[in-house]
């Protein structure tokens, strides 16, 4: 029952991989290490992504994610914030740089990435996503850039955000970096069975991501507080929360 519980964030982030069209062999990076998050690095990882990448501002959350196989690379985001236009994309600028220079799983840099899936809506994430996003990349095969939707790399803006922000649009064309809208869901419910289902050792922990458990209706106000807080009072990492019903006596 808790992993059918994952069906509907599951849903979200089967949705934008159909929308990104990431293919095989492919550079992943995705912004954010919550639930939708993790789920949208589990989905490209189980597609055959390359190198998935995950970046969040909680350390904590990056390494749950590379420990529990839902990424294979963490990057901790610098706490920055630019006082106005022009140092906030400066900001995003430095850190698609540094996500470049980090090292995957065959020791080479990871360099730009083909699909960015932005699940924080916070604008510098979205900037820095245009930033190290770009055409397709060397690592997949003829067959897999011919099957490709387009030629350019795709920030899938999965999290929602502010309504208002500003973001480099003529990096996006001089880099023909698509921008893509992702909003819910549609028809996915049976393929995520299928992927809960499997049984692949080297597929991500997804039980694990049911951090916090909660019995009975009574305690849903309690439920959905602590679904609000990215730490419990004991510092344990909250991601899903699930309130189980009482069982027949």
């Amino acid at each position: 029952m808790e992993l059918g519980a994952l069906l509907e964030p599951l849903g979200v982030a089967l949705h934008a991989f159909r929308r990104s069209g990431l293919v095989k062999g492919q550079k992943v990076l995705v912004f954010g290490a919550g639930a939708v998050g993790l789920l949208c690095a589990a989905v490209a990882k189980i597609k055959g992504a390359r190198e998935v990448v995950i970046a969040d501002i909680d350390a904590g959350r990056v390494e749950f994610a590379v420990k529990k196989r839902f990424a294979d690379t963490a990057f901790t985001v610098p706490m920055k914030r630019g006082k106005d236009v022009d140092e906030g994309l400066a900001i995003a600028r430095e850190t698609a740089a540094e996500v470049g220079k980090l090292t995957d799983r065959e020791g080479k840099e990871v360099g730009e990435v083909d699909v960015c899936f932005e699940c924080t809506g916070v604008q510098a994430c979205v900037q820095a996503g245009i930033y190290v996003s770009n055409n397709l990349s060397s690592n997949a095969t003829e067959t897999d850039i011919r099957q490709a939707t387009t030629p350019g790399g795709r920030v899938m803006l999965v999290g929602m955000g502010n309504p208002i922000q500003t973001l480099a649009l003529s990096a996006a064309a001089l880099r023909e970096v698509d921008l893509v809208g992702v909003f819910r869901y549609a028809n996915t419910y049976q393929e995520g069975i299928e992927i809960l289902s499997r049984q692949a050792s080297e597929d991500p922990d997804f039980m694990a991501l049911v951090t916090h458990r909660f019995t009975g209706l009574d305690n849903a106000v309690k439920a959905f507080e602590m679904a609000g807080k990215t730490k419990d009072e004991s510092g344990n990492l909250v991601l899903k929360v699930v309130i189980q019903t009482e069982k027949a006596e």
